[in-house]
């Protein structure tokens, strides 16, 4: 596939539009995936060990998939909020047209699939749930969740997936190191090769103190 990879913006790849059946929110349905996509055959696994480890989400409010790819993670988000607006969030404009297209197959019209420079600056996040795309590399990754992450909402969590031996300890080290103030960050689950870390907001960073005269 050459440069041509999942995070790719337009990918190259031929498109091959398929139909695959899978469980999300505990329903079988069906779905359209394509080539030049993450995983386009199946829930893959990390996206399984989230999506079994994580408390329902919120009723209401902003929540947000980073990294959607096809919309496994995002589509059950939507199933189970129905009163809440669902952004699905990737770089790849093929992965969001896939998101749109199931999202509408599937009767769901609190899902927002955005390139990130189009969700709104306003918008914070009652959770933000994502597999994230660590093959983009170190900077790339860490400069994603240095974003997203202070969007969360007072009180408000972040699940992240990542595989044990692709880093996901120094992962949760440098997340610990760099949301230092008004967050905790620990691992909630373990499975099938895969950390679950929680990163928690609890509320606006204390503000420096004045001297007064």
């Amino acid at each position: 596939m050459g440069s041509d990879h999942y995070f790719s913006a337009s990918p190259a790849s031929p498109e091959n539009l398929r139909r695959v059946r899978v469980t999300l929110a505990g329903r079988d349905v069906e779905v359209t995936t394509a080539g030049g996509v993450f995983s386009p055959d199946h829930v893959d696994s990390g996206t399984g060990v989230l999506l079994s480890n994580t408390p329902p989400p919120p009723p209401g409010g902003n929540l947000l998939d980073l990294g959607c790819g096809w919309g496994p993670i995002a589509l059950s988000l939507a199933m189970e909020s129905p009163h809440a607006t669902v952004w699905a969030v990737d770089v790849n404009e093929r992965a969001l047209d896939l998101v749109r297209r199931n999202a509408e197959a599937l009767g769901l019209s609190n899902v927002n699939a955005a390139l990130p420079d189009d969700v709104p600056d306003d918008v914070v996040f009652r959770t933000i749930r994502s597999n994230p795309p660590i093959r983009v590399g170190k900077n790339e990754l860490h400069g994603l969740l240095e974003r997203w992450i202070p969007r969360l909402d007072e009180r408000a969590d972040a699940w992240l997936v990542v595989q044990r031996n692709l880093g996901s300890d120094s992962l949760q080290r440098w997340l610990a190191a760099t949301f230092e103030r008004g967050y905790t960050v620990h691992r909630a689950a373990t499975g099938r090769g895969f950390r679950v870390i929680k990163v928690r907001r609890h509320g606006s960073p204390p503000s420096e103190p004045i001297d007064l005269p």
